[in-house]
């Protein structure tokens, strides 16, 4: 496997203190990682440290120069239609490519509607068909899902995962969802103390169901990792039972 990004001994530093301090991250083409921690832990800081809008300190970072991002809200243009929205700032003579990239997130039949008419989930579908529309090396996505509603949010997860698939660009997710982690990537990460204490592959068979055993151990270790205990997971389980 080819690799996307190349991270090593990566530090940034706030008022003094170490966000991210000797940090080392590899991501294959087309592989799909993802990065969970603490709030306040540098995950979104090392997403825009490869994402080119904020600089290291220190180390080693290579990049593919074609990437984007993907955020926790749509951040689309209120004065432009959709179709406009997905091909900003792109050469004059793409609507053809933005219409396919609609195509693929299910809104073809969007492409003159006004942001302020989408839902949640449809404004965060055209920030993904913006993303795919550049043809991508690196997809960043910054907890894309967080505003949604959990129904939303497990559609916007199948189609992430059917788009990155079918486009196979390498793929680096900021979440907190530890169930989410699981269920898309390839591999997961727990970033803690500013470097990476767990980097674990993912050998749970596709489509993953969370009561597979293997997920569900997995789960526990990934917890146990960021710092929740046992009888905390037990309590939170039986609390979503009864709901």
């Amino acid at each position: 496997m080819s690799v996307a990004v190349h991270v090593r001994g990566l530090r940034r530093a706030f008022a003094g203190r170490a966000v991210l301090d000797g940090l080392d991250l590899t991501i294959g083409a087309g592989e799909f990682v993802a990065l969970l921690g603490a709030s306040g832990s540098g995950k979104t800081t090392l997403l825009r440290i490869l994402g080119a809008l904020d600089e290291a300190d220190a180390g080693e970072i290579l990049v593919p120069r074609a990437r984007t991002t993907v955020f926790q809200e749509p951040r689309l243009v209120p004065s432009k239609r959709v179709l406009a929205n997905v091909t900003v700032a792109l050469p004059r003579g793409l609507a053809e490519r933005g219409r396919r990239a609609l195509a693929e997130v299910g809104l073809e039949n969007h492409a003159r509607a006004w942001p302020t008419t989408l839902s949640g989930g449809e404004a965060q579908r055209v920030a993904l068909a913006r993303a795919l529309v550049r043809e991508p090396e690196l997809l960043l996505l910054d907890e894309p899902f967080a505003a949604l509603d959990a129904l939303t949010r497990l559609r916007m997860q199948d189609l992430v995962n059917e788009l990155c698939r079918a486009h196979r660009p390498a793929v680096l997710l900021v979440t907190h969802d530890v169930d989410e982690a699981v269920r898309l990537a390839d591999r997961v990460c727990v970033l803690r103390g500013g470097r990476l204490v767990t980097d674990e592959p993912v050998d749970v068979p596709r489509p993953r169901d969370p009561g597979d055993p293997a997920f569900a151990a997995l789960r526990r270790r990934l917890l146990a990792d960021l710092g929740v205990p046992a009888f905390t997971q037990e309590l939170a389980q039986e609390f979503a039972k009864e709901e």
